[in-house]
């Protein structure tokens, strides 16, 4: 099995979930992989381009894949799997499931508007601490992907704060339509809500726990 984890939007593989993950899985004697998916122009992101590099990493020998994707990273990785049947497990933090939908309001008409028409709009780097430059490419590739086409089932594991102030928890009980009375369209999903935001740094030993079942790692 091949693991591989999916940073969140405008952060790093150096971010604290990343190296939090990723210590957890060399006390394991478990190799995961970090990419960059800023790919060293964050100006040009898009989810295309973060699913062609991450597929790229895939082993070319059929080994599965499990991927760990937090946020824009567990949208990532959702239609990787959708995708790519080497992917044969997921594990999503907090996946940013209508992304544009909850991103964009909060920019406002005008300012949406404003980088339309001006291509570029400059966004806070968590990795780099400083305001970027994205371009607009980055809106018109993501309304292309919507989440009723993902439809593989694979099995999948979500864990999301119930206080997560920028992906609400909702996008993920709608994506399993975990709903009164339950109306299960993705049976493949388990969710597990945490006592936590979007950023889940007080849960990530329960975290830890829920991967380490979930794949059967040591």
């Amino acid at each position: 099995m091949q693991y591989i984890y999916l940073h969140g939007f405008a952060s790093s593989p150096n971010s604290t979930k990343a190296r939090d993950i990723g210590d957890r899985f060399a006390q394991i004697h478990t190799k995961l992989k970090i990419p960059d998916l800023n790919a060293g122009d964050f100006s040009q992101l898009t989810i295309t381009r973060q699913i062609t590099q991450v597929a790229a990493e895939f082993s070319n020998n059929s080994t599965p894949v499990t991927l760990i994707g937090s946020s824009l990273g567990g949208l990532t990785s959702a239609y990787l799997g959708q995708q790519y049947l080497q992917v044969q497990r997921l594990v999503l933090l907090a996946p940013a499931f209508g992304f544009l939908s909850h991103w964009l309001p909060k920019l406002g008409d005008e300012e949406v508007q404003r980088w339309q028409q001006e291509k570029y709009i400059m966004v806070y780097h968590y990795g780099q601490k400083r305001k970027l430059p994205l371009s607009y490419d980055f809106v018109t590739d993501a309304a292309q992907y919507q989440e009723k086409f993902l439809q593989r089932p694979i099995p999948t594991l979500i864990l999301h704060g119930k206080n997560d102030e920028v992906i609400p928890i909702e996008a993920s009980r709608n994506f399993g339509r975990w709903r009164s009375p339950p109306q299960v369209s993705r049976p493949w999903v388990d969710l597990v809500e945490l006592e936590s935001d979007h950023a889940l740094s007080n849960v990530m030993q329960e975290i830890w726990q829920a991967i380490r079942l979930f794949c059967q790692l040591p």
